[in-house]
This record gives C-alpha cells, structure tokens and sequence, in this order.
C-alpha cells in the first residue's frame, strides 16, 4: 500500500509541476550504493538496483523547489550475500512491511551556475523520519542532462536497523554511509 501511495504522490506532483523544470532519474547509468563499518572484517558494502525519483525546479519561486528519491529495500545486493535475509527482516529493515527508503527536500535554493547544493532532507526508513544534511555536487553535462553526487551518514540505530543483539554497535557499527550518483534527464 506504501508503495502505491508513493508512485501516486510523485505521478500527482509531476503533474503539478509542468511548469517548473522537472527532471528524472535515469536509471540505467544512475547508481545508489551504501557502507557499514565492521570491526576485524569487511565492511558490509552494497546498493539498490531499484529506486526511482525526480527533482522539480522552480527559479521563479524556489520555495516550490523539491526533490523525492525512493529505493525499494527489497531490491538490495551486499557483499555477505549469505546475511541478505536477515538484513530484509524485522530485526533490520523490515521490508516486507516498509518497502521503501525515501529522501525528501523542499525548499531549496538551486540556480543553474551553482554546483554545490547544501540543503536539508527528510529521511524516512522503516516508518521513521529524520532530518539530516545533504551536500550535493552538480555536474552539468549537457543542456538536458546533469549527474549529481551525493553523499549522506545517519544512524543505523536512530532508526531501528538492527535490533536484539544486532543493536550493538562493537562489532557493526552505528553509521551508515550512503553514495549516490544520480544521473537526471530534464523532461
């Protein structure tokens, strides 16, 4: 049902957006990848091969200025392969009843000559939402085309990615780390 309310929102904004610039995710060269320190090991590395997202621009009035990137947690791949079903499970991500990641901006201040972005994003995993800063580096391609790296470090404890004996943070860690380079196509 999250997933659908979801896909409904960013098909409605859309919309509501013809005016402003909109621009999409293009999935095929875009990429999302995340990092957890381990103690005496391997750091659990991985990435979400589904994920989804646009970013609206209004350079008329930037308060309407909004972006909305979702991954499906169900869809990711780590190097422990063999932990895979324990990370989707209720004592980690829960994704049979929170399938999406999601990060949500508004009101940032954008204008085409800048390529840093500092701004504020309300990230929500397994129900729980939190603010946290985001740097942003823009890279205009082409006219239509720009990539935007990213990178974010929140709690895997503030929101309940772990718990019983895998809350401790000894041996995995508290951060996560996650990478992003997002290639966007304007519409």
């Amino acid at each position: 049902m999250k997933v659908i309310f979801s896909l409904f929102f960013i098909f409605l904004y859309c919309k509501q957006s013809a005016a402003n610039d909109l621009w999409t995710i293009d999935k095929n060269i875009s990429s999302i990848e995340f990092e957890v320190p381990v103690l005496f090991t391997k750091n659990v590395i991985g990435k979400f091969n589904e994920f989804d997202g646009f970013v609206s621009l209004d350079l008329s009035n930037q308060n309407n200025n909004k972006a909305l990137i979702n991954v499906r947690i169900d869809s990711l791949d780590i190097n422990y392969k063999r932990y895979k079903d324990l990370v989707l499970s209720e004592v980690f991500f829960d994704a049979k009843k929170y399938p999406l990641g999601l990060i949500d901006t508004n009101n940032f201040k954008f204008n085409y000559e800048d390529n840093k972005i500092n701004l504020i994003g309300e990230l929500t995993i397994k129900g729980k939402s939190q603010n946290i800063p985001i740097n942003i580096e823009v890279i205009k391609l082409a006219s239509e085309l720009v990539q935007v790296k990213s990178e974010i470090s929140f709690s895997r404890n503030d929101f309940k990615i772990g718990t019983g004996n895998w809350k401790n943070t000894t041996i995995l860690k508290d951060k996560i780390k996650i990478k992003a380079n997002i290639f966007l196509f304007k519409e």
